[in-house]
């Protein structure tokens, strides 16, 4: 169980906002936390740390030399998303980070789009490509949502499918929507069943906010799945010491 530390940028700053947010007018998304220090500020700090794997997320227009200048600060210890296409993830991988992130590019119209999905791994390689699979529960069943999250997708996240998309990939990356950003504890449900079905390494992100949901987390997943944790940090404005989680993951 690794911990997989994050840079969320929105109107070129660092933030920490409510996801579920992001699909309403711009003036309403909800902030928990927008940063004194520049994304580089952060990126020197988790190289410090060694911590490797995390992402920085672009929410929207305006973030991309915000996101650059992380990339460059730690080259090849930063994954990027945030609309990554086949035509621009060479720029991002070029710039420093180790891997793209994808969702909306390969779901369209609320379906997994082959083409795309072959025209990105074609780019970049399934090594250099980690797929995004926030999602939101929807009759019984965990469904991908892309679009800042607005939009419900047809594709259905169970181990059937995740086995089908695990040979286009290196990582999965799994937000969960309805925690996301609000510090209630992690989704219990997913976390068991992501657990349960991922073969390849897998990242959760949602809700923690405690040593208690560490805890929990690590005896719920075995240590299979790897967390980030956003909101509840002393650096993103929470109570929960960064410095104590690292040494805690490690």
């Amino acid at each position: 169980m690794k911990f997989r530390p994050c840079i969320d940028l929105h109107s070129g700053k660092v933030k920490q906002i409510v996801g579920e947010t992001l699909n309403v007018n711009p003036q309403h998304v909800v902030e928990n936390f927008v940063s004194e220090h520049d994304s580089a500020y952060y990126a020197s700090m988790f190289k410090r740390d060694g911590l490797t794997g995390g992402h920085v997320i672009m929410l929207g227009g305006g973030n991309e030399e915000a996101a650059l200048s992380a990339l460059r600060e730690y080259p090849g210890g930063l994954q990027i998303g945030g609309g990554i296409t086949a035509e621009n993830a060479a720029k991002y991988l070029e710039a420093g980070a180790s891997q793209v992130i994808v969702t909306s590019y390969i779901f369209r119209d609320g379906e997994l789009n082959m083409d795309n999905l072959s025209k990105i791994v074609s780019e970049v390689g399934k090594d250099k490509l980690v797929i995004d699979l926030s999602c939101k529960q929807k009759d019984g069943s965990w469904h991908v949502v892309t679009n800042q999250w607005r939009t419900f997708s047809s594709f259905q996240v169970n181990e059937a499918n995740l086995r089908e998309l695990e040979s286009y990939c290196s990582e999965f990356l799994v937000h969960a929507v309805d925690v996301e950003g609000k510090r209630t504890g992690i989704l219990e449900s997913l976390v068991k069943q992501l657990a349960d079905w991922v073969r390849i390494p897998t990242t959760y992100a949602g809700g923690a906010r405690s040593f208690e949901d560490l805890d929990l987390f690590r005896r719920l997943t075995d240590g299979k799945l790897d967390i980030t944790i956003g909101s509840a940090l002393d650096i993103f404005g929470g109570t929960l010491s960064y410095d104590k989680v690292v040494a805690y993951c490690r």
